[in-house]
């Protein structure tokens, strides 16, 4: 059984989207396609967490009960899409996390650090989801990217510790989901989804899929709520590469997770570890 998590932001969230705006009178739009994407799911007959971006709760709070009410699971993906090695963002994180468990009344117990930011700066992290009850954090990416990775870590479930991010820790105690991984001309890649479902071919995702399967591993996947729902989406003027990344094929990324979940099985993180699929490998 693979794992699908919703990244669940707004238009302004994404970080190459932020340096091109204004943080004043940012409205949301993307949560108008909630019910987009729980149709999808359940069209599929398929259970996802959502990792949402807590302050989309605080403007629309029924988001948690629809979420909840369709068997979904709700994750952390802090209050504003902030990156977690942001400087000096550990107090303000400690905020958060709690006003989060408020708006959930306690619901969530995993998180995803926006852009896949958790690395050594901010180990500190896996602490405060300790201390704050959380079961397992879905942060790290085994390859090199420009915007975040930490290509030696395992690429199956582990248990993670703030003073060793990369492999099982004897004396961890949240579960580690990394994301999914694959070779392309001899070089690691992503190959969880978001730009990579966009841009490579679909054979690819499907055999690495297939290949984690073989080994007995959950292939963790994840896609934004905006590429599901990209008519809600401004388009934005950014610089070439920004805006390749961002917006490229953004219209087919409905079309072929669609395709994802017709031939693979996925679930929620809650109920993969529920159903006691999940053991450390």
């Amino acid at each position: 059984m693979n794992i699908l998590g919703i990244d669940f932001e707004d238009w302004y969230h994404p970080e190459l989207i932020q340096k091109y705006i204004s943080k004043k009178d940012n409205k949301p739009k993307i949560i108008q396609g909630i019910d987009k994407i729980l149709d999808l799911l359940r069209k599929k007959d398929t259970k996802a967490t959502f990792f949402v971006v807590g302050e989309l709760l605080e403007f629309k709070p029924e988001l948690l009960d629809l979420i909840l009410d369709n068997e979904h699971e709700i994750g952390f993906h802090t209050m504003k899409h902030t990156r977690i090695d942001s400087p000096n963002f550990k107090e303000k994180f400690e905020e958060e996390i709690k006003k989060f468990d408020k708006l959930t009344d306690g619901k969530s117990k995993g998180f995803r650090a926006p852009s896949f930011s958790l690395n050594t700066t901010c180990s500190w992290l896996i602490d405060v989801l300790e201390e704050n009850d959380y079961v397992y954090d879905s942060s790290i990416v085994p390859a090199k990217t420009s915007l975040y990775g930490i290509p030696n870590a395992e690429k199956k479930p582990y248990k993670i510790s703030s003073k060793f991010l990369e492999g099982n820790s004897n004396d961890g105690k949240i579960i580690e989901f990394p994301m999914m991984v694959t070779k392309f001309l001899g070089k690691k890649i992503p190959a969880a989804g978001g730009f990579y479902l966009r841009t490579l071919p679909s054979r690819i995702i499907e055999n690495t899929i297939k290949s984690y399967e073989k080994e007995n591993l959950p292939g963790v996947f994840y896609i934004h709520s905006w590429e599901l729902t990209p008519e809600f989406m401004p388009k934005i003027k950014l610089s070439k590469k920004d805006h390749f990344i961002t917006f490229h094929n953004i219209d087919k990324a409905y079309e072929k997770m669609e395709n994802l979940l017709e031939k693979f099985q996925f679930t929620s993180f809650e109920k993969f570890i529920h159903n006691k699929s999940y053991k450390l490998y």
